[in-house]
């Protein structure tokens, strides 16, 4: 599969992939990379975050290819600061956020737009979040937000309030949307069917890489699709355990011990042999 390396890309998550809990990318794995990319191979991110989130990440990795951001919704190209693709969320997407903060009013939310998050329910979960993604939002009331674009809704709460806010919004039947876990306090409104793994075929022909054999590598639900798409899949050992089960490959090492690392060790091995 890995018979040149100028036609691999490796497509990765970054939280509790190519991030450990520190969110300072592993000297170890940056080294990988960069070996990687001199032997002619392509490195991608793929992540829920913002553009600001995650701009931070493709510059202290010196990348040059786009990113896929928002889980899918968008496609941003860095170097021209321009983003190549969207999809956005209905424009019920505003009253559908507000029956669900009428229904529960203890959860943080956000709106994200391409140009900035919109923070308008402010709570320790969802400064969580903030923080996490090292951003300056805008505070504001639904009604100030502007009724399009909208990537994505990030709902933030605790681990034990994550079940049944998932129950709730279940009955509330907004089945013109999707919604997805991307981590244990963050639940999210995404349009219908995008995914990390739907941002692929549009990736694919906007960057040039239809023929490239694409590695995907996450370690949580919404890498699932990302998995499925790629054209050989990678998981940390530290991935949750349907995950493990998707991914091609179930590596040995966590993403605090040097995963990326193993996987290009894996794949410039396979092609020495070669």
């Amino acid at each position: 599969m890995f018979s040149d390396p100028k036609k691999v890309i490796i497509v990765s998550d970054l939280d509790g992939t190519l991030l450990p809990p520190s969110k300072i990318p592993l000297e170890r794995d940056l080294a990988a990379i960069r070996r990687f990319e001199a032997a002619g191979g392509r490195f991608a991110i793929a992540t829920g975050r913002t553009i600001q989130a995650a701009i931070r990440y493709q510059e202290m990795l010196g990348l040059q290819n786009p990113m896929i951001v928002y889980n899918g919704a968008a496609i941003y190209d860095s170097m021209n600061d321009k983003v190549l693709f969207s999809e956005c969320l209905p424009p019920d997407a505003i009253e559908m956020t507000r029956n669900i903060m009428d229904a529960c009013p203890e959860v943080g939310v956000e709106v994200l737009r391409a140009e900035t998050a919109y923070v308008v329910r402010n709570t320790e979960w969802e400064q969580h979040h903030i923080a996490l993604c090292g951003v300056d939002p805008v505070y504001c009331t639904l009604d100030e937000i502007p009724k399009d674009g909208w990537l994505k809704v990030l709902f933030a709460m605790s681990p034990a309030e994550i079940p049944p806010f998932i129950e709730k919004v279940a009955e509330m039947g907004y089945s013109h949307v999707d919604f997805i876990q991307s981590a244990d306090i963050f639940y999210e409104m995404l349009p219908k069917h995008v995914t990390k793994g739907s941002a692929l075929a549009p990736y694919r022909s906007l960057v040039g890489t239809e023929d490239a054999v694409i590695v995907a590598v996450g370690d949580y639900d919404n890498d699932l699709d990302l998995l499925r798409q790629a054209d050989f899949s990678a998981a940390p050992a530290n991935a949750v355990e349907i995950v493990r089960q998707t991914a091609s490959l179930v590596l040995g090492r966590t993403c605090e011990e040097g995963a990326m690392e193993e996987l290009i060790s894996r794949i410039l091995g396979d092609l020495a042999e070669r």
